[in-house]
């Protein structure tokens, strides 16, 4: 049997892959990340599945569940909001059922990065202005950032930022991104994207603050950072240029 670590994207229950689809319909246990996962999403699961929200329990007690459904014979679809390669805690999860002699595989998903993207009708990565996206966070009640992974030096690459887990310290954070970017650099905090009560805000890094502790967006949001997000004199990129030997 087998543990399917799955990527339930964003948050829009029809934002999943065919394959993540066809193994919840198909897994009698569903162990789901609480309010992140919809539950239009959980309906699909078989009859009579085992559903078990994982909000409340422990990494003990997530490994208990996947390791018994094994040993019953039963596979299990384990459900991470967005994508699992990125803030998922996947890793240790895999650890320790390699440790137990657990088979298990991921199928990925749509992050919420991408989910914020679409929303805005934004490309990141736009000629001219910023051809890197920097996927990051900072630390407040999270795990502590590795030496050397310091948000200001992302910031002076002039890359475009996508912070996550980020949102409850704009008051702080705006000031230190805007002695890079500037203070009059575009801001975007897209707060549950792709849900029913999706929330954009669109500003600047001097104003971003203002507008999120007006708003009253606390969690379960993305901030992204780059002039990309207003971003409309640029070169046509070569992909499509007459040049271009095809």
């Amino acid at each position: 049997m087998t543990i399917h670590f799955i990527g339930a994207g964003p948050g829009a229950a029809d934002l999943v892959t065919v394959r993540a689809a066809r193994i919840i319909a198909a897994s009698p246990v569903c162990l789901y990340a609480g309010a992140l996962v919809p539950r239009e999403l959980l309906a699909t699961a078989p009859a009579g599945a085992r559903l078990v929200d994982t909000a409340d329990l422990d990494l003990d007690q997530i490994t208990a569940e996947l390791v018994a459904a094994h040993e019953a014979g039963l596979d299990v679809a384990r459900l991470h909001s967005g994508d699992p390669s990125v803030y998922s805690a996947m890793a240790e999860q895999m650890r320790r059922l390699d440790a137990a002699g657990v088979p298990y595989d991921v199928v990925p998903g749509v992050p919420a990065f991408a989910a914020a993207s679409a929303s805005l009708k934004r490309e990141l990565t736009v000629p001219g202005v910023a051809q890197t996206v920097v996927l990051t966070r900072t630390s407040a009640r999270s795990t502590p950032m590795p030496p050397g992974e310091e948000l200001a030096a992302y910031a002076a690459t002039g890359a475009t930022l996508v912070l996550h887990l980020a949102v409850q310290r704009m008051d702080a954070l705006a000031p230190e991104l805007a002695a890079h970017y500037g203070g009059d650099c575009p801001v975007a905090v897209v707060a549950k994207a792709s849900r029913d009560d999706e929330l954009v805000l669109r500003g600047t890094l001097a104003d971003i603050a203002q507008q999120v502790t007006d708003a009253g967006v606390r969690r379960t949001a993305v901030v992204i950072v780059g002039r990309v997000l207003t971003a409309g004199e640029f070169p046509d990129s070569h992909l499509y240029s007459t040049t271009r030997c095809r």
